[in-house]
């Protein structure tokens, strides 16, 4: 899971991307207030808030970097980029992927005994 964070004014920004099912979240203030699957390189949310502000959060990845960026607009001006370097995305899927092996390995073994 990575998740990118930032504060503005009083409302805390977070948005959540699954590396392994695709699931991006973005959460105001510790609700969920946008939802949706994505594999591709580019995605877009779209936050209201309560006053009238909206507000674009768009996800990427750098394939000549590696690097995956967060971006937030408001009114279409940017207000800030975050980023993080895809190692730690590559990190959560080793392990996964530990875990998958795992258990196709545990399979076989039953498999094989009975």
């Amino acid at each position: 899971m990575i998740k990118f964070s930032y504060l503005l004014n009083q409302d805390n920004f977070e948005l959540q991307a699954s590396n392994w099912c695709g699931l991006e979240k973005v959460l105001l203030n510790g609700k969920v207030v946008s939802q949706k699957f994505n594999f591709g390189i580019l995605s877009n949310h779209d936050i209201l808030l309560k006053n009238g502000k909206k507000y674009n959060l768009q996800l990427l990845v750098d394939p000549q970097t590696d690097l995956l960026t967060c971006r937030i607009y408001n009114q279409q001006n940017l207000i800030t980029v975050l980023k993080q370097g895809k190692n730690q995305l590559q990190k959560s899927q080793r392990l996964i992927e530990a875990g998958l092996v795992c258990m196709l390995f545990s399979l076989v073994t039953v498999y094989m005994v009975i």
